[in-house]
């Protein structure tokens, strides 16, 4: 395979060691390993004509930013090396964060070569494998479609038309999609876990599962149950308004900073 290697080569630095290293590897492997300083590319643009000149099948760059970049939509597969400085010091730039969040979402691989900068990496962005393995399966999957962010007003309309909201979450706190899925009387299939179950009351405010199978059991259940389904929406909503209306929790904020400006003053 004809690989691009984009790195930066300043003589003498630890990245242009590395470089150096991982193109034997992939030399030793039968791969033909062009070695190719970032800072001699301006864009993209750039890197997809020297693509096509070199005919090259594939890419590699050593950190994230200065090289992952300008790989992007350049239509060759890719994997990315963390350098250190795009983990330390790039990450807490906020266009610079955004790119490579990007960048990461769009490789087939990331290298970290130490645990914590592999954990710092994963607080950061989310895991571009799984977010493939997703949206691949999405694609297979007849029925299923991948929504991207949307207003809220705009995602209430879309609620309202569904026939359940389900919250499949491995952890939650007090989850906002089921609470405003009560008050807009859509009935809620939600994971039983803690944070769920403080909000679901099983059969009476709405159904909980604890696995794939008793999840489907209990859809079908909800859809041919319409007393059933009544039942439970007509709860969710009589409890959401109950405890958790928000002209009550605003007086409650209005009180507790009341406490502050007491405590301001003794």
């Amino acid at each position: 395979m004809r690989l691009l290697f984009l790195a930066v080569l300043r003589r003498h630095t630890g990245n242009a060691v590395t470089a150096q290293r991982v193109r034997d590897h992939l030399e030793a492997a039968g791969h033909v390993c062009i070695l190719k300083d970032a800072f001699d590319f301006e864009n993209p643009s750039e890197i997809s004509n020297f693509i096509k000149a070199e005919n090259l099948e594939a890419a590699v760059a050593l950190h994230l930013y200065r090289g992952g970049r300008l790989l992007q939509g350049n239509g060759i597969p890719f994997g990315i090396i963390f350098g250190g400085t795009d983990l330390n010091e790039d990450v807490n730039q906020g266009d610079k964060n955004k790119v490579m969040g990007k960048v990461l979402e769009e490789a087939r691989f990331a290298v970290a070569f130490t645990e914590s900068m592999k954990e710092m990496a994963q607080r950061q962005w989310v895991d571009p494998i799984f977010t493939r393995e997703v949206k691949a399966k999405v694609k297979r999957t007849p029925g299923v479609r991948l929504i991207r962010e949307m207003a809220q007003e705009d995602l209430h309309a879309v609620m309202k038309n569904c026939f359940a909201v389900v919250n499949s979450s491995v952890s939650e706190g007090m989850s906002a999609a089921i609470l405003e899925a009560m008050d807009l009387e859509v009935p809620v299939l939600a994971r039983n876990i803690p944070g769920n179950s403080a909000v679901v009351k099983h059969e009476v405010t709405g159904l909980l599962f604890s696995d794939p199978q008793e999840f489907v059991h209990l859809a079908k259940r909800l859809v041919s149950d319409p007393a059933l389904e009544k039942k439970i929406v007509a709860n969710g909503r009589e409890y959401v308004r109950k405890y958790h209306s928000w002209q009550e929790e605003r007086q409650t904020y209005r009180q507790l900073v009341r406490t502050l400006e007491r405590n301001s003053g003794d």
